[in-house]
């Protein structure tokens, strides 16, 4: 069954423009970069995100959001908890971000 991985992030203010759009390319990038422990291939499923545009001002601070598909609750464990390049992408965005709001579900289920 798989597992939608919703990140939102709230850029910091001051960040630079180059160094957001830079992460923000690395984030897209990890659907290459993490690979699978047994397998040594990509194991996720998409990854689309970009920029709030909403007109609804609802966004809360939140600035960019991204949408992270994977196969099963295993691959979003290892993805979350292990996976070395996600991982390293997490620690090069701590300058950039303000906050992080992170919801996981699986469709249909309420």
């Amino acid at each position: 069954m798989s597992v939608t991985h919703t990140v939102l992030f709230q850029i910091k203010a001051d960040a630079d423009a180059d160094d957001v759009k830079a992460a923000c390319d690395r984030f897209i990038a990890l659907k290459d970069s993490c690979l699978h422990p047994t397998s040594n291939t990509p194991y996720i499923k998409t990854i689309k995100g970009g920029k709030d545009n909403s007109p609804e001002g609802l966004q809360n601070g939140i600035t960019h959001g991204f949408v992270v598909e994977f196969s099963s609750a295993e691959d979003r464990d290892y993805y979350v908890s292990t996976d070395p390049s996600h991982q390293d992408f997490l620690k090069s965005i701590g300058a950039l971000v303000e906050k992080v709001i992170v919801v996981d579900f699986v469709d249909g289920l309420y």
